[in-house]
């Protein structure tokens, strides 16, 4: 039987910087799999050299000169949509170009090199990052569903007393939370949130949430009550553990090592929610790479809480949610459009 070759991913580096191409080539190419095949410093000459070279990935200054990179994104990702990953400046304009990126469609950020953020480190996250957008699975269709906002209406406090929503997500995670937020009604149970984004990127992330959900978005603080009408999300860097003191709800936000090769890990959160929550609890798994939350889904399922995977045709990398799938995590498995309407009807019985 003859043996099939392993195709390297092709990337494309889009950087205004003269210095910033030469480091990620040179490192890029160091990595087996990957192979960077062109760069541009000019967003006007990434359109042609997208056509010719075909590239599996992009990464994109978010900080470019001519057609800014966030105008350069949605014309992309109307016309032709592909992995695109932004790399940003740890400056708080930096920062907030990143965050309006993944809104317009990028997949995934990382930090650029520079005194922030090491050559050697921002390189290896770099590699994780375009292993999984070589992964994702773009197109129009799944691109406008990120677009949809609901008006919620409240629900009847009696039918969520001591519910809790459970939330995991990775790559494409951020666009799938939006939407998925926006649709709850604004005093839905307590929810926690996990996204796996780098650390000094959390206040931005939470911050855009707030801006577009009716519930109350923020960065989760060691001790915060998990109450009806308010999302903690997961500081990046740092586990967030659901614990419980009589009939109140709180969580702890703590060190530790990696999980499933992340911190903040979806696994841990679930876990936790499992052991202090059981019945009450409703978890969701979404769209992500790797297998960070299937075996804590199907915990949260074995004690007794209701449990859910979004589909393959609406996630951007379907990795974790098939991993929860295939051990029996999942009680059902719907599309992204139709989890915030599941965690209600879950909620309600």
């Amino acid at each position: 039987m003859p043996v099939t070759l392993k195709k390297n991913i092709k990337v494309l580096i889009v950087d205004d910087s003269a210095v910033a191409r030469q480091v990620l080539t040179r490192n890029l190419n160091q990595h087996p799999g990957i192979e960077v095949i062109g760069t541009t410093l000019d967003t006007y000459i990434a359109r042609d050299k997208i056509i010719a070279l075909k590239p599996d990935v992009l990464t994109l200054d978010v900080e470019m000169p001519r057609i800014d990179s966030i105008t350069f994104l949605r014309k992309l990702m109307r016309y032709h949509p592909m992995p695109v990953i932004v790399l940003y400046s740890l400056t708080p304009e930096g920062k907030k170009a990143a965050m309006d990126a993944l809104t317009a469609g990028a997949i995934e950020i990382s930090c650029k090199p520079g005194p922030a953020c090491s050559i050697g480190e921002a390189c290896t996250a770099l590699v994780d990052k375009i292993k999984a957008a070589s992964q994702a699975r773009l197109g129009k269709q799944s691109l406008r569903q990120y677009e949809i906002r609901t008006y919620p209406k409240r629900l009847h406090m009696v039918e969520i007393t001591n519910k809790i929503f459970a939330i995991g997500a990775s790559t494409g995670g951020v666009q799938a939370l939006l939407t998925l937020l926006a649709a709850l009604p604004p005093n839905a149970p307590g929810t926690l949130v996990v996204q796996h984004i780098p650390a000094h990127f959390t206040g931005s992330f939470t911050e855009r949430l707030n801006e577009d959900c009716a519930l109350r978005v923020k960065k989760a603080c060691d001790g915060d009550a998990v109450i009806p009408g308010q999302v903690l999300v997961a500081p990046g860097g740092l586990h967030m553990i659901l614990q419980r003191s009589g009939a109140d709800y709180y969580v702890t936000v703590e060190d530790g090592p990696l999980v499933c090769r992340q911190k903040p890990s979806v696994e841990v959160l679930f876990n936790s929610v499992a052991k202090y929550a059981g019945a009450s609890a409703i978890g969701a798994l979404l769209t992500g790479m790797g297998n960070d939350g299937a075996g804590g889904l199907l915990n949260m399922r074995k004690s007794g809480a209701h449990t859910i995977a979004q589909d393959e045709a609406s996630c951007v990398v379907f990795g974790m949610p098939r991993e929860a799938i295939e051990r029996g995590a999942a009680e059902k498995v719907v599309p992204l459009s139709e989890i915030a309407q599941t965690l209600i009807d879950f909620a309600q019985h």
